[in-house]
């Protein structure tokens, strides 16, 4: 039987990546009938809108779908397509796995650090009013009236709404993840020094939801000691749960410790469906130059293969990456030292190394 999985190639140096993924995948012998979509810049003129219907509705009929990066054009009425598509199907969970391979150059060896970053509040929720705007003027007038606190006339705001309810899901997120990959601690990020009533309400659902779990360590850190000890010493941290924003930058700092973005894949999670997406951009500069390093996508991909119950598929592709990483012959420039630039393998090169390897496994 074949999964029937949405696929969205995305723009930039996203269908390159595609076709290198769906190459590997179809090389576990997993049989996926792929529901192809587009969405992002590419699409703009035809739909008038980067984001069709027709999109979400895919994903709401397969549950589940395999995206590249995309560009969200200026003045398309859209932030960012990414953000909508974790509104619009309510993935609640962004997972970021970043983990150390062998072979890869980096300052730490041996990281392993999952974060879970909640999708859908905190400042990416989207309220803004703009500087001059007339519900900016009257938010200055609430604010005086209510804090007694003088804002510039001239201030642009930016709301952080952070809920109960969706820190305590993205919170039993976190630790029944930690459970079920029997690992052993979480670690609540936050600023709830200063932010009281917006990251002091995320900390006190995460110490409430941590009393239901007590096989697993619970801990918490204020955001920018976080950032030090992740620098200093990332292997004191197992799963770390976070707000939306926190979560961006932590997960990117924790990318640069295993190797950069290239090896940093993603999925977005919610009750009802799942789409998997490196978590790096679509890089347009590079579009057709068969450049890119899709390994991103493919660890995607590796997700992917879990999420569905394909665990053996999984474990065999992630392997044959970790091989060709540790190998270090195909691999893509950002891999390889500036003295070897010269000897740098393009995205399609790397898809058939990693296919050779799992032919080998067999």
């Amino acid at each position: 039987m074949a999964y029937n999985i949405t696929l969205i190639p995305g723009d930039g140096i996203g269908p390159e990546l595609t076709e290198a993924t769906k190459r590997v995948l179809k090389a576990t012998g997993v049989a996926i009938s792929w529901d192809v979509v587009h969405a992002g810049a590419s699409v703009q003129e035809k739909y008038g809108t980067p984001l069709p219907t027709h999109v979400l509705e895919s994903i709401r009929k397969n549950k589940v779908a395999l995206k590249g990066p995309v560009t969200t054009p200026v003045g398309s009425g859209f932030r960012s397509v990414n953000v909508a598509l974790r509104k619009e199907l309510e993935l609640y969970a962004c997972l970021r796995p970043c983990k150390s391979y062998s072979g890869v150059p980096t300052a730490h060896k041996d990281v392993d650090i999952v974060v879970v970053r909640e999708n859908t509040e905190d400042l990416y929720a989207g309220i803004e009013f703009e500087k001059g705007a007339p519900q900016a003027a009257e938010l200055i007038k609430l604010l005086a009236k209510t804090h007694g606190v003088a804002v510039r006339a001239d201030s642009g705001f930016s709301i952080k709404p952070i809920s109960e309810t969706g820190s305590r899901c993205i919170a039993r997120f976190a630790f029944s993840y930690t459970r079920a990959n029997k690992r052993s601690k979480v670690t609540a990020v936050h600023k709830a020094n200063i932010m009281k009533f917006s990251d002091g309400l995320f900390l006190s659902v995460a110490r409430e939801v941590a009393k239901e779990y007590p096989d697993i360590e619970f801990e918490d850190r204020i955001v920018d000691n976080m950032a030090m000890q992740l620098v200093k010493k990332p292997h004191q941290f197992d799963v770390v749960v976070t707000p939306n924003l926190y979560g961006d930058i932590i997960s990117d700092l924790c990318a640069g410790l295993v190797g950069g973005l290239g090896l940093a894949p993603g999925a977005n999670i919610g009750d009802n469906a799942a789409l998997f997406e490196p978590t790096h951009g679509s890089a347009p500069k590079y579009k057709g130059q068969n450049k890119a390093n899709p390994m991103a996508m493919m660890l995607s991909g590796v997700m992917m293969l879990h999420h569905i119950g394909e665990k053996d598929a999984a474990c065999r592709l992630e392997k044959a990456i970790a091989d060709v990483i540790t190998e270090g012959k195909n691999v893509t420039y950002d891999l390889k030292p500036d003295t070897e630039q010269a000897q740098a393998v393009g995205t399609s090169q790397v898809a058939d190394a990693v296919i050779e390897k799992l032919r080998e496994s067999k």
